[in-house]
């Protein structure tokens, strides 16, 4: 991630998957403009919107270019963190691109420890369908991941997690690890 303007970032991450029996593979690269509001503006919550670009690779998807329009409603009060992002996607290139955008909303509620390094919480991840008509609930992904963000600095963090699926449509168990870093 690196900072263009005070308000104005931009983002690129490169995609690993670990398939059932095999080892680690790219699966796709995105790119991710980000905006934010100035606290001059002096709004009850910190609030961002992102595009990010997807390049998913099969078969991790079977679009090869994806939107996601994200965002982003962060909140801290005290020593807890609650972030919500009513995300909306949809393929740009690929056999689904008729199919508009589907609502995909994440929710994050973290602890902070006193030396403000370690964040402790709870992430959630949805996927329920169109935006104008969703999906029957056992079509729909909804998982949960108890998760830990380690700040080695102020510019490198780890965020590591466990997912469950809650719904017969999403996976059973997903291990997930990101590494951020900005420069």
């Amino acid at each position: 991630t690196r900072g263009l303007t005070d308000y104005f970032e931009l983002a690129g991450y490169l995609l690993q998957a670990q398939r059932p029996g095999g080892g680690y593979e790219y699966a796709g690269a995105r790119v991710r403009p980000r905006v934010r509001a100035p606290e001059t503006w002096n709004l009850p919550v910190d609030l961002s919107m992102s595009f990010e670009f997807g390049f998913p690779r099969p078969p991790y998807d079977a679009n090869s270019v994806t939107l996601e329009l994200r965002p982003i409603i962060d909140k801290k009060l005290d020593r807890w963190r609650l972030t919500f992002n009513p995300v909306v996607g949809r393929a740009l290139r690929g056999p689904d691109t008729g199919e508009g955008f589907d609502f995909e909303p994440g929710l994050k509620i973290a602890h902070l420890t006193r030396k403000g390094r370690l964040h402790l919480g709870i992430e959630y991840y949805g996927s329920t369908g169109p935006v104008t008509g969703f999906h029957r609930l056992d079509d729909q992904v909804h998982l949960l991941f108890p998760s830990a963000d380690i700040f080695f600095n102020d510019l490198t963090m780890l965020n590591l997690g466990v997912g469950f699926g809650l719904t017969p449509a999403g996976e059973r168990l997903i291990l997930k690890s990101r590494l951020g870093w900005r420069f």
